[in-house]
């Protein structure tokens, strides 16, 4: 994440996400070429170690392997040792990422990790196979077609999930709640994720939902708000921005969409780490979210009552870094009433940093904080009304659920590692049910902003002025940590 000067800014700042979308890493990113080499001070010790231990394998493992193949995994281990979102890109999975921030890609539509050898649900992509069959953010999956995943690394659940469009996999998934095993019978396609859908739900109040914080997403986002303003003929009484199940994208799109409801120059985010170019402030001006400045600024000549017309801001467990980040910023701001499930907590920053041979290494470099300076790391963004989606289905799983979390710096608490019910019960299930031969049959997703929506329906109550039925953030809070 090296900011140097104001030409560079923008080949510097990269994506913003949680976990593995099908092999492709979203994580609040700064995309750069490392630009200074640092000469660090070799532990000679700890390398005669490595290199003996790659001698064994070499002269006694029970088959050859190739010498590339042991470095690889090596890096591999070395790094994802460190934290759930730093990794190992191989050339494959490097061009995958940097496809997916143009909005289409090959796959399931599927964002992942991995907990205690199974693979974890983070949220499922719009428009995406996964989401149409009804994958939710906390579902385990613990069999890919007829194999089981205990037992492999989550680049390999990865590649197997992967596949030329058109052809299929089989799911088996624990949820919360289910005393089944769910099948999932999925087609692998082409992701075109549209990252902006709008509508007007009733006269006056515009919807808009953001799927994945992308190229384009402001662009759209301007786009949308012009043609609803216009359908409307007039300023809007209500604003709702639908971030549920959004998990993160590129990070000057969440600040371009922040800067669209903020006045000129607001505190959007701010980051530190260790190195001294890791330290940023990004404030709601075109330098930090059009491409080329004010030139390219879209949200420039947006209705005025945007800034002040009454907003509420949709999120869940499915919410992340860069949808963490808006929904903060306007929190932070007073400018949104935000309503739904605590988000993810994923609130640290990867730097993408490409490698001679091709592939790339994403290393965590730095936490982010919201304007006022809270940090959502292992926490998440805690909203003002807390609305259960009322399918009690949703897993609800956290950063703060993964192994090897970072913690939060003002909660010396949530450095222990939390125990969410989800997936204590998710684990009995997957070792009572895994050889089950009987299935529930998966229920279909709920249609966001319909009158089934639970949420968005108490979030049009509050625009509208009538109660709001919600639970307290303080006894919701409460709640999940007994």
């Amino acid at each position: 994440m090296q900011v140097q000067n104001k030409h560079h800014r923008f080949t510097k700042i990269g994506l913003v996400g949680s976990g593995l979308v099908l092999g492709l890493m979203l994580s609040l990113t700064y995309s750069a070429v490392a630009e200074k080499m640092v000469k660090p001070q070799l532990p000679l010790d700890d390398l005669r170690a490595f290199a003996e231990v790659f001698g064994k394998i070499k002269s006694d493992y029970v088959e050859t392997v190739e010498d590339k193949k042991l470095i690889s995994e090596a890096i591999s281990g070395m790094l994802t040792g460190l934290d759930p979102h730093s990794t190992y890109l191989d050339p494959d999975a490097f061009k995958d990422m940097q496809t997916a921030t143009q909005g289409e890609f090959g796959g399931l539509g599927i964002e992942v990790g991995m907990e205690d050898g199974l693979v974890k649900v983070v949220s499922p992509i719009e428009d995406s196979p996964a989401y149409a069959a009804g994958l939710k953010s906390g579902d385990l999956v613990i069999k890919l077609d007829e194999t089981p995943v205990k037992g492999m690394t989550l680049n390999d659940a990865v590649k197997r999930m992967r596949g030329k469009p058109g052809t299929q996999i089989v799911l088996t998934v624990v949820r919360k709640n289910e005393t089944k095993p769910l099948l999932f019978t999925l087609t692998r396609d082409v992701i075109k994720n549209k990252s902006v859908k709008y509508k007007m739900p009733e006269p006056g109040y515009a919807y808009v939902r953001i799927t994945q914080f992308q190229e384009r997403t402001v662009e759209d986002l301007a786009k949308a708000i012009k043609t609803l303003h216009s359908e409307n003929k007039g300023p809007f009484k209500g604003f709702v921005l639908d971030l549920r199940n959004d998990p993160g994208g590129l990070l000057n799109g969440a600040v371009g969409v922040s800067a669209a409801f903020l006045p000129k120059g607001e505190l959007v985010v701010y980051t530190e780490g260790r190195a001294p170019d890791s330290k940023m402030q990004l404030t709601a001006i075109p330098e930090n979210y059009a491409r080329g400045g004010a030139a390219n600024d879209y949200i420039r000549d947006l209705p005025e009552d945007l800034k002040t017309v009454p907003m509420a801001v949709l999120i869940n467990s499915g919410s992340a870094s860069a949808s963490e980040i808006v929904a903060g910023a306007l929190q932070d701001h007073k400018r949104a009433a935000v309503i739904g499930t605590q988000s993810f907590g994923k609130g640290s920053v990867q730097t993408i940093m490409p490698m001679n041979n091709g592939a790339a290494i994403k290393l965590t470099t730095a936490r982010y904080f919201t304007p006022k300076g809270r940090s959502i790391q292992a926490k998440g963004i805690v909203p003002d009304y807390i609305v259960e989606d009322g399918t009690d289905q949703s897993g609800n799983i956290h950063e703060a659920d993964l192994t090897r979390h970072l913690s939060n710096p003002k909660d010396e608490k949530s450095a222990e590692p939390v125990k969410p019910v989800v997936t204590n019960a998710a684990k009995e299930a997957a070792k009572e049910k895994i050889n089950e031969k009987k299935y529930a049959e998966p229920p279909a997703p709920i249609e966001p902003a319909s009158k089934d929506d639970i949420q968005f329906v108490q979030a049009m109550n509050l625009l509208k002025g009538l109660p709001v039925k919600s639970e307290p953030p303080a006894k919701a809070e409460a709640a999940k940590t007994n």
